[in-house]
């Protein structure tokens, strides 16, 4: 069991601390007496800057120290051997240097509020395995924990009852830039070695054995939405896939040993609806040929049923992808797809053109920078991404598309829920004249324009929707929590924008449709949150369909 801090029994045992800031002779000179004595005893603590004195008996073999309102580390060490003298504990800067720290059998706080535990009573003393700095450690190095405050506010890493927890060593960085340079070899973090011990001292290795998790994932599930009807899904998930790895043995298949082991990752997925069909197998491999090149195949087959047609896409897809910066990625892509146009509602000549079956091939380049905190549901940073594709075959034809998706962090609770998020994005896209009519941008429904059926904000000719080579569409929304677990956030959004034959903006088919809408996270569903909005169109063409509730559910088990 984890020691659990019991700060009655601390506060019995302290001493009582003094402090140099009164005022009068006779203060000071009793208080000059009682740190003679106090230093006679073994015990002292120098502080630097305002004084604060502390007696306490002397130091176990070894201890743990965590400086909590500081972002830097205290680390207390002592060796085995009688040879080798205990090296000052010290504190990184941001704070005085503290030496000659001695410490108490039973959890206490030092004069800062920190934490000091005995290393015995710790049920472990190594750092962990994911995440932490993994050097050469030697007897008797420490384990650093965080603390509490002595005003017993809550601190990250120790649990209402008091309980500790591990802390792992971070790197320094642009993001934290209090901390000190990473550490030498059998040095941690805040250790001094003025005497050249340390690096004299006999070392031992650390081997740290792990246990792989659990890579692969087999999920089904069901959703409901107003744009795509009713759909199921199937799909296989493996993250540690390895095509150059095929079954030697029977026993190969039934251990799991047989295709795994390469980092790859493999997708199969199939997608059967009301309205919409999708079944696709993708291999990805991160690290092609051990560079810092991703590459990505996919086949797919693509069938639904629209208003106005029936479609059917059949087609493999090639990417080669470059990490240029942490944040800025480059790709470049080619696409091979037969697309099928059959039953129309109506022969206009966009879908004379078209009907039956017509190839396309095209080469696409993608330049993206992500500085957002997470993909999924994000509160800060921003998305950009500039994408030019070039395509030939049946029609030929250029296209440019631009987006951009900001987020900022409004309001978070001290415990970093509750967030507050205020979101914008724009979304623009060029394409072609020769641009046939499956390829035109359109736009309604919950993933373009709410307050719209789905593709109902779009120009139309003849009763048909037709799309448009020109597309302009923004967003504004604010996200805010309901209840104190998160699980319901409520939404106030606007979209607008347009959508147009020509590369145009025309004011008077500008549509505007402002809102609110609920999201309710139900987890045994799923990550994907049940979404419930209400839109009302201020700005429209006479020829759009208007639609003002949009949904979507989506429950999924693995």
């Amino acid at each position: 069991m984890r020691p659990k801090t019991d700060f009655s029994t601390e506060k019995r045992g302290r001493q009582r601390r003094f402090a140099l800031h009164g005022q009068g002779a006779s203060r000071l000179a009793w208080m000059a007496m009682a740190g003679l004595a106090w230093l006679a005893s073994g015990g002292c603590r120098q502080l630097a800057g305002p004084t604060q004195l502390s007696t306490v008996p002397a130091a176990p073999p070894s201890l743990a120290v965590v400086d909590h309102d500081r972002m830097t580390t205290a680390v207390a060490t002592t060796h085995p051997s009688d040879s080798l003298p205990a090296p000052a504990a010290t504190i990184a800067p941001r704070v005085p240097a503290i030496s000659g720290a001695p410490a108490t059998t039973h959890p206490r706080l030092d004069p800062f509020g920190d934490m000091v535990l005995p290393s015995s009573s710790l049920s472990s003393t190594a750092p962990p395995a994911s995440g932490a700095e993994i050097g050469v450690y030697r007897p008797g190095d420490m384990t650093i924990y965080r603390g509490q405050s002595p005003s017993g506010y809550p601190v990250p890493g120790v649990s209402g009852d008091g309980t500790v927890q591990p802390v792992q060593f971070t790197a320094p960085g642009p993001s934290n830039p209090f901390l000190p340079p990473p550490p030498s070899a059998g040095i941690l973090p805040g250790m001094t070695d003025p005497a050249g011990l340390l690096s004299n001292a006999p070392s031992v290795p650390l081997n740290v054995n792990v246990a792989e998790t659990r890579t692969g994932r087999f999920m089904f599930g069901a959703g409901v939405n107003s744009d795509f009807g009713v759909t199921g899904q199937i799909s296989i998930d493996e993250r540690n896939f390895d095509i150059w790895r095929p079954p030697t043995s029977w026993d190969d298949l039934w251990s799991g040993r047989a295709w795994r082991g390469g980092g790859q990752a493999l997708r199969i997925e199939a997608v059967p609806g009301s309205q919409v069909q999708r079944y696709m197998i993708s291999l990805s491999e991160p690290y092609l040929y051990d560079t810092n090149v991703s590459l990505n195949l996919s086949g797919y087959f693509f069938d639904r049923r629209y208003d106005d047609w029936d479609e059917q896409r059949l087609g493999g897809r090639v990417a080669l992808g470059y990490r240029l910066t942490p944040d800025l990625s480059a790709s470049a892509a080619l696409r091979m797809e037969n697309v099928n146009i059959h039953d129309p509602s109506l022969l206009i000549p966009q879908l004379v053109d078209v009907l039956g079956d017509n190839s396309l091939f095209s080469g696409r380049f993608t330049l993206a920078h992500d500085t957002r905190d997470m993909p999924f549901f994000p509160t800060e940073g921003h998305y950009i991404e500039l994408a030019y594709e070039q395509v030939f075959g049946t029609f030929s034809y250029p296209r440019f598309e631009a987006e951009l998706r900001k987020y900022f962090l409004m309001h978070e609770r001290p415990d970093g829920s509750g967030r507050h998020t205020l979101a914008y994005s724009f979304r623009l896209g060029i394409s072609g004249e020769e641009t046939p009519i499956f390829e035109n941008y359109f736009a309604g429904g919950f993933s373009t324009m709410r307050g719209f059926d789905y593709r109902g904000a779009s120009p139309v000719d003849s009763g048909v929707q037709v799309g448009g080579r020109f597309r302009f569409l923004g967003s504004a929304e604010y996200l805010f929590p309901l209840t104190a677990s998160d699980a319901v956030k409520g939404v106030l959004f606007v979209d607008y924008g347009t959508v147009e034959e020509t590369v145009s903006i025309k004011s008077d088919a500008f549509r505007v449709a402002p809102g609110f809408g609920l999201r309710i996270a139900i987890p045994a569903l799923g990550p994907a949150p049940l979404a419930l909005d209400l839109a009302f169109p201020v700005s429209h063409e006479n020829t759009d369909d208007i639609q003002n509730f949009s949904f979507y559910f989506g429950a999924g088990r693995s």
